[in-house]
């Protein structure tokens, strides 16, 4: 069973009875260490992350790759497929880390001021974060949908450096979200392309703000994607209504012999209903390259 390190902000309204309650439980499974103040910083404040390693691992002496994990818009670190993901590279041997991007999950901001800049500083924030744990010996990305797309961006403007991230698994990238604004149509949202308003609302819910809604109509993806000369993996499923498949093509056809593209049958865009199978191929994936 993996260990979870779990670093984001104390529930303050819980009172002490609860909290030890709480840890007595947690500590039945896994060792908990929850910090009182944000560690990571990103354009809009303090970064909530999770850390996974394997069972047994001493950090003052053992090594042991990790693979830094993002999610997609609307979405958190503890929505599948994170924590599946997480408990399975840490059971293959591997350390993740998973993060809220800035407005989202437990990190500070708002959803309405996040653009995809912003979460690549927010990736870069936790990837610096990464190497400097004293276990790390290589480091991954992985990214679902939107995180797909800043996964990939963040590798690529990596490309070259020391220490630069190994290899890339993409889960459905969402690439579309540059065709989707610049065509108005953001999910159910409609918009002037050229002049949006202040922020438009998805299903009513999730503010998307003027910035987002601009700045992604300009983005160069798969040309910055295509600068990390690491080993991709690419998996995306045929039964996806959210993110089309040409997004994972388009990526194949970007990385070249470097990726591996499957497409998972029966699979859609929230990994639900063959996630196993999924986080078998994640892991399999990684062990290959991290030898």
């Amino acid at each position: 069973m993996a260990q979870n390190l779990y670093l984001c902000p104390l529930l303050t309204r819980l009172n002490m009875k609860r909290t030890i309650l709480i840890l007595l439980l947690s500590f039945a499974s896994f060792c908990t260490v929850e910090a009182r103040e944000y560690s990571v910083h990103g354009p809009q404040g303090g970064i909530s992350f999770k850390v996974s390693v394997p069972e047994g691992l001493r950090p003052d002496t053992d090594k042991c790759p990790m693979v830094i994990l993002m999610h997609g818009i609307f979405s958190s670190k503890d929505y599948n497929p994170m924590p599946a993901l997480a408990k399975g590279l840490a059971e293959a041997g591997i350390a993740s880390i998973r993060f809220d991007f800035g407005g989202h999950g437990n990190s500070e901001g708002k959803k309405q001021y996040m653009t995809i800049e912003k979460e690549i500083a927010e990736a870069m924030a936790i990837y610096e974060y990464a190497k400097s744990l004293p276990y790390v010996s290589e480091i991954g990305f992985l990214g679902h949908s939107q995180g797909g797309v800043v996964a990939s961006m963040t590798a690529g403007r990596l490309a070259g450096i020391q220490d630069a991230p190994k290899a890339l698994v993409l889960l459905a990238p969402g690439a579309v979200i540059k065709e989707a604004c610049q065509a108005g149509k953001f999910f159910n949202a409609r918009f002037d392309p050229k002049n949006p308003p202040e922020f438009v609302r998805c299903w009513g819910i999730y503010r998307l703000g003027r910035e987002y809604l601009l700045s992604t109509q300009e983005l160069d993806i798969y040309g910055t994607a295509s600068a990390f000369q690491g080993q991709v993996c690419i998996l995306h499923g045929d039964k996806d209504g959210i993110v089309p498949l040409w997004c994972s093509e388009k990526y194949k056809e970007t990385y070249g012999d470097r990726a591996v593209f499957t497409v998972v049958e029966g699979e859609n865009h929230t990994i639900n209903r063959r996630r196993d199978e999924v986080v078998r191929r994640v892991v399999a994936f990684f062990q290959s390259v991290f030898r």
